[in-house]
């Protein structure tokens, strides 16, 4: 796989991831506004979220890609905590802590999962 191809794929996933990520917080964010819904409660929603768009980000670098799947979501993962966190530290001037680099291994995980399935599920239509 040519470096470019593979940071074209990538780079679809963390879009993917960006869009999925943005969309989710501007309509829980109304829900907090215009409801009763506390923060608590509505955690578990925002990492179920953030899992599908990990998820979703890594099936399509996987399926652009073509192979290596593990590795395009791998990228892209890394690729989106960086850019998280270069907005954290540059933004707000904070460090990742414990718990938010728990959750990051999770999504790194996660995103190299999509990107495994994204290849093979690519793979078996080429093949048919």
């Amino acid at each position: 796989m040519r470096s470019k191809h593979a940071f074209s794929a990538m780079g679809s996933g963390m879009i993917t991831i960006v869009t999925m990520v943005l969309a989710t917080s501007v309509l829980l964010s109304l829900i907090l506004r215009f409801t009763s819904v506390s923060e608590q409660g509505i955690a578990p929603i925002v990492i179920t979220a953030t899992v599908i768009a990990f998820f979703i980000g890594g099936f399509i670098s996987g399926g652009k890609g073509g192979e290596r799947g593990w590795m395009l979501g791998l990228g892209t993962a890394l690729m989106y905590m960086v850019l998280l966190f270069l907005v954290q530290y540059l933004g707000y001037r904070s460090t990742m802590d414990t718990e938010q680099l728990v959750f990051h291994a999770g999504y790194l995980g996660v995103c190299t999962l999509g990107g495994i399935i994204g290849v093979n599920v690519r793979g078996s239509r080429a093949q048919s």
